[in-house]
């Protein structure tokens, strides 16, 4: 059993605390929203005060945060978890946030904490399940110091150095961007074309877009997308694909335009509701309701 504190019980990181805590680890669980935390206490996790306190005692502490500006601030500010952890302890960064943050984070911390970054792959369901895909960079002791803890969220693997399961996940959501907005606007060519919306989705599930529409494909046919990732934050990670493809001397197009039709979906309204929303925002707005005249 280990010791670990755990930052951030947002929709991704609740269900992930909550396969820990099934698994019988001792789990401290910290949330800017406190009420937020309230399901984890009652599955047995206890609740810090701070970021330092979630930390104190940890072998591992592991990070699930918006952004990596975010993640800096709960482990550096003043009660940060940096200020709470001992030597040896290991964080587990598991937020989107790139190669580039994930090597400021380690300049900052103390030499004799470890890191490596182990961003997911999978939305709510798959958290909830422990079938999360899981991307890590670092040292191979280190993997295999937090193996136990990253087994009980998903399927783990290291790629490499610290800083290649960020830098593989952008590289995974810069191929997810062109391939929504493909569904998108087939869909709406299909409509214009006369054709059922059920037999476009039938042959999509039976071509190259097959897991993506059959993961959706009943948000698409009833239009509801509860959020399983929002919207807005695909927005963010391809913002940070991009980024690191510029850096990197890059021009990956594909990725450039779905970034700004999220973004104009995010300024539609659309942002809280699940990525996939940006399906029918593209659909609806090329026109796709509009068969051709007999």
């Amino acid at each position: 059993m280990a010791k670990i504190g755990f930052l951030g019980t947002g929709s991704m990181g609740r269900p992930m605390a909550g396969r820990l805590v099934g698994a019988g680890h001792d789990v401290t669980v910290w949330n800017r929203t406190r009420e937020r935390t309230e399901p984890l206490a009652r599955a047995g996790a206890a609740v810090a005060g701070s970021p330092a306190e979630a930390a104190q005692g940890a072998g591992f502490v592991v990070t699930m945060l918006t952004d990596g500006a975010a993640v800096e601030e709960v482990l550096f500010r003043e009660d940060g978890a940096v200020a709470g952890m001992s030597p040896g302890t290991l964080v587990v960064e598991m937020s989107t946030i790139g190669p580039a943050a994930v090597r400021r984070v380690r300049k900052r911390l103390p030499d004799e904490v470890e890191l490596i970054d182990s961003p997911v792959m999978g939305s709510t369901p798959r958290a909830e399940a422990g079938e999360l895909t899981i991307v890590a960079g670092g040292s191979e002791e280190a993997f295999q110091r937090a193996r136990e803890l990253l087994e009980a969220m998903g399927q783990p693997r290291r790629v490499g150095e610290l800083g290649t399961g960020a830098a593989l996940k952008l590289v995974m959501n810069s191929t997810l961007g062109p391939m929504l907005v493909a569904i998108g606007e087939g869909l709406a060519l299909g409509r214009a074309l006369g054709l059922e919306e059920r037999t476009v989705l039938d042959a999509m599930e039976a071509g190259y877009l097959a897991p993506l529409v059959k993961l959706k494909r009943r948000m698409i046919e009833t239009g509801e997308f509860p959020a399983q990732f929002m919207l807005s934050l695909a927005a963010k990670d391809f913002g940070l694909a991009g980024d690191a493809a510029r850096e990197a001397g890059v021009e990956l197009r594909g990725l450039g335009l779905s970034r700004r039709m999220l973004d104009q979906a995010t300024a539609a309204g659309l942002g809280d509701r699940d990525y996939a929303a940006l399906i029918a925002f593209l659909n609806d707005r090329a026109g796709g309701h509009q068969p051709p005249p007999a």
